[in-house]
């Protein structure tokens, strides 16, 4: 019984002493080699306290630079400076970057924070190499000015992309017949083509004269037809730089659109105008305001005389279209041709010749 007794006295002895080994070797890596001044603490680098403020500290740090800074140590080293006795060119570079780590770490407030955390808990190990190499490999432009950048390099990219496709659809419309002649029609009016011919210095040749009734077709084009969809004429408010900066704007918008939606029709019980029935439809047919707007009047009269701004009757609508539509492509020849080809020779039929 003894004897049991004295081996659990041992046993604890031991325990608290493995307890105090494990409490001083956390202790001892609070200074961790690699992060910040290694093993040794920037406050005795520099050889101020906790305490000191930011002018100590850059005071302390001009001193030591001045004492090894390479340049300064070999002329005070030549010179037989008291000071340095027992310093060579290699310890001295060594000091200066670690006095000068040391500066880096405690002149910044973010920094000095980092460190004196690392000091207080020395157990984090992971989480200080964290902190340390996060902020050491963080972009030092700051990072709103990189978003800001990138913004407008694709707001610019966005215009000219839709100048470049508003251009190409103008020149595609000039030479169709259909616009050509209008727009002919429109300038024989107006007296643009029938210019009398000038004399003298001022005459033109004919290329010139062909070049400029080209330039006034397209001109009328330009401003009689409204391009819609992806060749629209661009417009300064749709790219996304303007987006953004009027973002907040059109929010209050929607937002008061939507509570004057709701009080009317939801609380009050009002009856739809053509507007709002418009606008049930186009949300019912998933289409958005330029797609609508480009259909027909009459068709648009007869969602209205449909009441396809009911959902129930809209559903009706939907299912008609496609039954219409079936009928249609069994009716079409070229889709009758194309089934026909499909069952008998289409890509999933193997045939095999004879030699």
């Amino acid at each position: 019984m003894a004897a049991s007794i004295a081996d659990t006295f041992r046993q604890g002895t031991w325990i608290k002493l493995i307890l105090v080994f494990a409490f001083l070797i956390s202790s001892a890596t609070a200074l961790i080699p690699g992060l910040y001044c290694g093993t040794e603490s920037c406050y005795d680098v520099l050889g101020v306290t906790r305490e000191s403020v930011k002018s100590e500290i850059a005071r302390a740090y001009r001193q030591l630079a001045r004492k090894y800074h390479p340049d300064r140590f070999r002329d005070r080293f030549r010179d037989g400076d008291p000071e340095l006795a027992g310093e060579t060119n290699e310890s001295a570079k060594e000091k200066f970057l670690l006095v000068a780590t040391a500066y880096e770490t405690l002149k910044d407030e973010e920094t000095r924070k980092d460190y004196n955390y690392m000091l207080d808990h020395p157990e984090e190990y992971y989480s200080h190499y964290y902190a340390y190499y996060s902020r050491r490999l963080a972009p030092k432009v700051d990072v709103r000015i990189v978003i800001l950048v990138t913004v407008v390099a694709i707001s610019l990219f966005q215009y000219y992309s839709w100048w470049s496709s508003y251009t190409e659809a103008i020149n595609y419309l000039a030479t169709m017949p259909k616009y050509r002649i209008k727009a002919t029609e429109l300038a024989n009016k107006q007296g643009l083509l029938n210019r009398p011919k000038e004399k003298g210095k001022n005459r033109r040749s004919k290329e010139e004269i062909r070049e400029e009734e080209e330039e006034i077709i397209r001109d009328i084009i330009k401003n009689k037809i409204d391009i819609q969809g992806g060749y629209q004429k661009p417009n300064v408010s749709d790219i996304l730089l303007c987006k953004l900066v009027l973002f907040p704007y059109h929010l209050c918008l929607y937002i008061k659109w939507y509570c004057s939606w709701v009080y009317r029709f939801t609380l009050r019980r009002e009856e739809y105008g053509e507007e709002e029935k418009f606008y049930l439809i186009r949300k019912h047919m998933r289409m958005s305001q330029a797609q609508f707007d480009n259909l027909d009047d009459q068709l648009r009269e007869t969602f209205l005389e449909k009441q396809l701004w009911v959902k129930e009757n809209h559903e009706v609508y939907k299912v008609e279209q496609e039954e219409e539509m079936k009928v249609k492509m069994a009716q079409d020849p070229r889709w009758k041709r194309y089934r026909r080809w499909m069952k008998n020779e289409g890509p999933g039929r193997l045939t095999f010749t004879d030699d």
